[in-house]
């Protein structure tokens, strides 16, 4: 059943210092690459929302020690060669990333495994995963239609050279999972602008050596066990430098993850005319974290296309919000891809600003939206958690909207709603 809540935005301009929860997808590798050493991690700071949840559920079903029950910080393994084999197929709900890297880390085990996932999954591309896998010696096969349910036969893996031609940071994550496992040294390349989290990982490891700036060497051998910490999630905290983007006001977020791959939104909102402070702090395995500060509003519209696409995908709806206040048009290329989403977010995205007054059309990749202020409306997500956030942050300037839906989330952020009004009533 969906619920409803409506947000009243703030009544005037607001200062807060916000830790946003730990990133997704470190998360999801972080528990991954513990559960494929043999011995006992020690992760803190892992993702609270349901996606991890699911990475969880399915490596305890291998038979790993992750504990406790409620935000596990430990994980024991054999390591992936003790992995048991599962005879009924995973259930990953709606996380395609965990479907992607598991299916990669089972790659050279010579059993078979399934995975399926909830209706909104069950309709997500995966045909995408087959030829980078099979090219190192596993089998695998999706639906007549490319999706799920996946099968993966896996064996004796050989090092191979391919090439990617989508800019993804999962299907390259899957190939070095199951590379690093083969026999010989692996090379992958493919368009820029992916986040890079599974290369500096295995490069601070041991396991691979960065060639250029999109090519990328896995050296196989055995993974250690993790001792870290995750970062929080910019593609979180991209919802609260937002809010603070679309009025007067500031936010500052400490111990971020900043991935040139994930900081896309930070330019656009620079180039939009907002003051943007990015410092580096420290490092995790080779990964910069570090403090964002977002100062409002912004002023003009912009452009974004190319590999800023690419850097910014997930945040590209909240860029339509922008292009709400700021003058003139903001126009988004090159972003086909953000119709294979949990929902189509082009499509939802101008549903988002049309529903609460603004101007704003589909383009085959991308959208454009004219500068019209937003007004109180309601707006249903559609089950996506990151249409659900972008709607409550609309409040920020539409005053009050009701999202139907919210429930989503829970996804990523199950604070996400109580965070969010709280830093409005900051001063």
């Amino acid at each position: 059943m969906s619920v409803a809540r409506t947000f009243t935005g703030p009544a005037g301009p607001f200062r807060a210092t916000v830790v946003p929860p730990g990133d997704k997808s470190m998360s999801h590798r972080a528990l991954i690459l513990a559960g494929m050493a043999s011995g006992a991690s020690r992760l803190r700071g892992l993702g609270p929302g349901a996606d991890i949840a699911s990475t969880v559920w399915c490596l305890r079903q291998f038979g790993l020690d992750i504990a406790p029950a409620v935000r596990p910080e430990t994980v024991v393994s054999p390591g992936v060669d003790g992995w048991r084999a599962v005879d009924t197929p995973l259930d990953a709900a709606n996380s395609g990333t965990t479907v992607r890297l598991l299916a990669g880390a089972v790659a050279a085990r010579p059993v078979t495994t399934r995975f399926t996932g909830d209706p909104s999954l069950r309709q997500r591309p995966m045909r995408r995963l087959i030829a980078p896998l099979m090219a190192l010696g596993a089998v695998v096969t999706v639906s007549r239609a490319g999706t799920l349910p996946i099968t993966v036969t896996g064996g004796p893996l050989l090092g191979t050279t391919v090439w990617i031609p989508e800019a993804s940071a999962q299907v390259r994550s899957a190939f070095a999972l199951a590379a690093v496992q083969a026999d010989g040294v692996s090379t992958l390349d493919s368009p820029p602008g992916f986040r890079d989290h599974t290369e500096r990982w295995l490069q601070a490891l041991g396991r691979g050596v960065r060639r250029g700036d999109t090519t990328f060497e896995i050296h196989p051998g055995p993974l250690p066990p993790l001792d870290l910490t995750v970062p929080g999630d910019p593609s979180s905290a991209a919802f609260l430098w937002t809010a603070a983007a679309l009025r007067t006001a500031e936010v500052t977020t400490p111990g971020v993850s900043l991935n040139p791959g994930r900081t896309g939104l930070l330019d656009v909102i620079a180039t939009m005319g907002a003051g943007v402070e990015a410092t580096v702090t420290g490092e995790v395995l080779g990964d910069p974290v570090g403090t964002v500060t977002v100062r409002g509003p912004v002023r003009t519209g912009t452009r974004v296309s190319g590999e800023l696409t690419v850097r910014t995908l997930d945040e590209l709806p909240l860029v339509g919000l922008l292009g709400c206040v700021a003058e003139g048009e903001t126009v988004i290329a090159d972003a086909a891809e953000l119709r294979l989403k949990e929902s189509d977010r082009i499509a939802g995205t101008v549903r988002l600003v049309s529903s609460l007054g603004g101007t704003a059309e589909a383009t085959p990749d991308g959208f454009r939206v004219v500068a019209s202020p937003l007004r109180p409306g309601a707006y249903y997500s559609g089950g996506d958690h990151r249409m659900a956030m972008a709607a409550a942050t609309a409040a920020t300037a539409a005053g009050t909207v009701t999202v139907v839906g919210m429930e989503a989330a829970a996804v990523s952020w199950p604070a996400f709603a109580e965070t969010l009004e709280l830093m409005w009533s900051s001063r």
